[in-house]
């Protein structure tokens, strides 16, 4: 009794720490609206039915038709917070998604605000929410 007590107790622990995604597939998202331009990478997240997620960016060169892309496995979904960290340009940042939209964060959580985060609407705007709509 005890043994299917405890292995009744064991599964319900694992599953209570399993995380639920917000969506699955592939989602693109631009958090920094107003820095457009010539080199500007296009990110993107891929949440994959298993709960990981993948990251990554394709930026295109305007002058030389050159293409820079990476796509890193960040691991499982985490509603809290997620590291990114891209090896072409030594780039890491936090971020944390919903089903809707993604949000730049600190590594504890907390959504950034920044004037780089000002939609090109609002440049006159100070401190914004760094976030954007998840695109698909």
């Amino acid at each position: 009794m005890k043994n299917i007590f405890g292995a009744l107790m064991f599964l319900v622990s694992i599953i209570s720490f399993a995380q639920t995604t917000p969506f699955t597939g592939k989602r693109d998202f631009n958090i920094e609206d107003g820095a457009s331009g010539s080199g500007t990478p296009a990110y993107y997240l891929d949440v994959k039915k298993n709960g990981n997620v993948h990251f990554g960016f394709l930026q295109i060169n305007q002058a030389d038709r050159k293409e820079t892309k990476e796509e890193i496995n960040a691991g499982k979904y985490n509603p809290k917070v997620m590291k990114v960290h891209f090896k072409t340009y030594n780039e890491t940042f936090y971020v944390k998604f919903d089903k809707e939209k993604i949000y730049l964060t600190d590594e504890k959580g907390n959504i950034k605000k920044s004037d780089d985060c000002c939609p090109v609407s609002e440049l006159a705007s100070l401190n914004c929410n760094c976030e954007s709509i998840l695109y698909k």
